[in-house]
């Protein structure tokens, strides 16, 4: 199958798994890490998003994961640290647990897919626009998406990444994985916006405490995605634990 990914800066590899939000939730994060550190970004689009073909039999988290234990055999990489936010971060853990040597490093930024008692993922298929700005930024002005002004082409696509999403992640949770975490024999970083309501705090602890030794970092008025919201707050505790 062909994996379509971009790749900036040289140096470190640092594979960059965007979330529900699409491609273009990382790019300006990536070109920024890859300008301010020796580190070379690479960013796969998942298939099916963006317009991407996506291959029978690549229908789940868990097969994302394999496509990108190819992608990293593919390129020959070897110590890779491993970055994720939201279903990307999902991914990344899966793909912690498939055990690739070329994988030296995790970092989950505020991700999903892990049940936990009493604090519920937001469903995400159930909220209008405006309650999905309001549940994945601490100040959602300025951020809630209105189709009616976009472009038919890019209504067309965002449809699809909506449904391809669907496909992927369903109720945004895999009930085996939170217990299955304890397979993960890398060093882990676990991030996550205090403002978070799609996956609150409580949430990412509970991420943090079943990886085996792994670090807890809460950023301050940050919420779900904060690659975009406060890249600057991400980027400290990210470098400090992979540089």
């Amino acid at each position: 199958m062909t994996v379509t990914f971009t790749e900036r800066g040289t140096g470190r590899p640092v594979l960059l798994l965007h979330g529900g939000a699409g491609p273009a939730s990382v790019v300006a994060f990536a070109e920024r890490f890859a300008a301010e550190h020796p580190v070379r970004v690479i960013t796969p689009t998942h298939p099916g998003f963006d317009g991407t073909v996506r291959p029978d039999g690549v229908e789940s988290i868990r097969d994302l994961a394999t496509v990108y234990k190819g992608l990293l055999d593919d390129l020959g990489l070897e110590d890779v640290a491993v970055v994720g936010n939201s279903i990307g971060g999902w991914i990344a853990a899966e793909l912690a647990i498939l055990g690739s040597p070329r994988i030296s490093t995790l970092v989950i930024v505020d991700g999903v897919g892990i049940e936990v008692e009493g604090h519920p993922v937001a469903d995400f298929f159930g909220l209008s626009f405006a309650e999905i700005a309001a549940a994945s930024y601490y100040d959602p002005t300025g951020r809630v998406i209105d189709p009616s002004t976009m472009p038919e082409a890019a209504r067309r696509n965002m449809a699809g990444n909506r449904e391809t999403l669907r496909l992927y992640a369903g109720g945004m949770v895999d009930p085996t994985l939170l217990a299955r975490l304890q397979a993960v024999q890398k060093p882990a970083l676990v991030v996550w916006g205090d403002s978070d309501r799609i996956a609150d705090p409580g949430y990412g602890r509970a991420f943090a405490a079943a990886i085996p030794g792994a670090a807890f970092v809460l950023l301050e008025r940050t919420g779900h995605l904060p690659q975009l919201e406060r890249p600057d707050a991400l980027l400290g505790p990210l470098w400090s634990f992979i540089g």
